[in-house]
């Protein structure tokens, strides 16, 4: 799939210079997802398995908010008068938009500012890499709204960000994380000034899209299998990826550049 051709329904996408923008755009509602949205962004990241032309993507919301979670009356209302078959397939369905932001090889920042609760924080948790604002609010309200904090992977990947007694905190109270929390703990990478968020989201991306994006991809990969490997199989599995990225291209560019006392040109190859 040629993601310069990419038109989506339910959030805006463009593609400048490798770097997917993904702005959720319902910013009257503080961008909350709906059943065709979540559907949509799954199947987006799991298209950039395949994406040649992407190389990293910059997640952000609209009107200086993330992500209000699912949207009240088009998914909470709905979900009440559900059976166990339709809202076994709805928890799996957001679940897989969680696998698919992770199994996508390119690196994804969330971009936070204001609002990023619910499902808006699971976005942000799934992502690589988190930039915020002073202004950023993330909760996993889950507990809130009588539902276990147990969503999308939060209990599995949450306390590997921030440690199991943070997350447990956040988990059962529900209680948002200020900007300055998440930054301290560990969730946010870095804090910027609303009016400069954009901007250092893109720096980052273009840094890493400069790099070699094959190599980033295998870093992921790793990141990620890593989880339930001993330190044995780990270092084994390193062995192999690094031989691998090792026949890439770019390893010969970098050594030739360095010999060459110049800053190497990768191509991903």
């Amino acid at each position: 799939m040629k993601f310069a051709e990419f038109q989506p329904q339910h959030f805006l996408w463009r593609l400048e210079g490798g770097i997917g923008h993904v702005t959720l755009n319902r910013s009257e509602k503080k961008n909350p997802l709906t059943f065709e949205s979540y559907a949509e962004l799954r199947d987006m990241f799991r298209n950039l398995v395949d994406a040649d032309d992407v190389h990293a993507i910059i997640l952000t919301g609209a009107g200086g908010n993330f992500c209000s979670g699912g949207d009240v009356h088009e998914i909470i209302g709905p979900l009440t008068k559900m059976d166990m078959k339709g809202l076994l397939a709805f928890t799996r369905m957001t679940g897989d938009l969680v696998k698919a932001i992770r199994a996508c090889p390119q690196p994804v920042i969330a971009a936070v500012d204001g609002i990023c609760v619910g499902a808006g924080a699971i976005l942000a948790m799934a992502s690589d890499l988190r930039l915020a604002t002073p202004a950023a609010k993330t909760a996993f309200l889950f507990t809130r709204v009588g539902l276990a904090g147990c969503d999308m992977g939060a209990c599995a990947i949450l306390p590997r960000l921030i440690g199991q007694g943070r997350a447990s905190e956040l988990l059962f109270t529900g209680r948002s994380m200020s900007a300055d929390e998440g930054l301290a703990w560990g969730f946010y990478n870095r804090l910027h000034e609303s009016s400069a968020l954009a901007g250092a989201a893109l720096e980052l991306a273009q840094r890493l899209v400069a790099g070699p994006t094959f190599a980033h991809g295998m870093t992921k990969t790793m990141l990620n299998l890593e989880w339930n490997m001993g330190l044995d199989q780990a270092i084994e599995a390193e062995a192999q990826a690094q031989a691998i990225c090792m026949q890439t291209q770019d390893f010969e560019r970098a050594y030739h550049a360095f010999v060459a006392k110049s800053t190497p040109k990768f191509e991903g190859n």
